[in-house]
């Protein structure tokens, strides 16, 4: 078996102090705002795995086709000796990339989840002698170290996640990856398309009822965590287009007025009737901008792929030696 290592660069009390910090700001604002990172507890995971497989959420489907299509390319642009994952889950997408990056020496799959890292990293190390798994423990959007590794480094952020960033975010997150990253190695970056409004919204808005489930779980994460009294019926999943920003919102409605107490960070929240509070924001992009946006943080674009559909793209860019 080769070695399997994991590495906590998160304290152990991280992400409670995290979600505390994040309902007493985000729920003082206005508008009402929470990040989306809070729907993926056990329960929203599952909720998420099965919305990837819901007939009107085209991009897991749409990255996998280019997955399967443009590893060998990725592989053999890159000449990857390390593959880094950030968000990394199972890591059952990168598999594809683990297949064709045959001079592959670690890999380093980053999440939140202990225990999702300990699963998937015990598994590929079994499944592939020699390859080293180093598994981190980290929150990729605030500080990341990566372990010492032979590079040059492939960075793999997929999903469209980086759409769930704001401008500004995208900017200081794509800095900071480049600081950590010598010159050659290289960022392979899933970035959801600009398309028809009604593909999108449907997309986060689907006829079973699964997006609006998911949307909910974070009311029901923050009643367990912090022992507040959401009651999860009282408010109507909303998914809007917003054409100016070309983003995607995920909002939750309260119904009715109603007043809401949250113990754990001394909160009591009166929402009016109508009120909307914001989950997630997903941006979808342009390749100009997603050239522009790379650029700006020291990577030069260097491959584009989309679907056969072209709904969804990945992008190989290269970290810039700008002397």
């Amino acid at each position: 078996m080769s070695p399997f290592q994991l590495t906590r660069t998160l304290p152990e009390d991280a992400t409670d102090a995290a979600l505390r910090a994040d309902v007493r700001s985000g729920l003082t604002a206005s508008p009402r705002t929470l990040p989306p990172k809070w729907f993926y507890d056990a329960h929203g995971s599952e909720l998420f795995e099965r919305i990837t497989e819901l007939p009107e959420y085209y991009p897991t489907r749409a990255e996998r086709e280019i997955l399967l299509a443009r590893s060998g390319e990725t592989a053999a642009a890159s000449g990857a000796r390390t593959l880094v994952e950030l968000g990394s889950g199972s890591s059952q997408k990168t598999r594809h990339l683990l297949d064709a990056l045959t001079g592959l020496h670690t890999y380093v799959p980053v999440d939140v989840s202990e225990s999702a890292l300990t699963r998937a990293g015990q598994a590929l190390a079994a499944e592939r002698p020699g390859l080293r798994v180093h598994a981190l423990i980290a929150d990729f959007t605030t500080s990341l170290t990566l372990p010492e590794s032979p590079g040059p480094r492939l960075v793999a952020f997929l999903g469209g996640t980086v759409g769930n960033l704001l401008p500004d975010e995208r900017a200081a997150f794509l800095s900071s990856l480049r600081a950590l990253l010598a010159p050659g190695d290289t960022l392979l970056l899933g970035t959801d398309l600009v398309k028809d409004e009604e593909v999108l919204v449907r997309a986060y808005d689907d006829a079973a009822g699964v997006t609006a489930a998911f949307n909910k779980n974070v009311l029901a994460v923050i009643n367990r965590e912090l022992g507040a009294d959401f009651d999860p019926a009282a408010f109507a999943h909303v998914a809007v287009w917003d054409p100016e920003r070309e983003w995607i919102e995920m909002r939750l409605r309260s119904r009715t007025a109603q007043t809401v107490k949250i113990p754990g960070v001394g909160l009591v929240v009166d929402f009016a009737e109508g009120e909307e509070l914001r989950t997630e924001v997903s941006a979808k992009f342009r390749k100009e901008g997603v050239r522009a946006e790379l650029s700006a943080a020291g990577f030069a674009l260097s491959r584009w792929w989309t679907d056969e559909q072209g709904r969804f793209a990945l992008s190989l860019s290269v970290v810039r030696d700008d002397g």
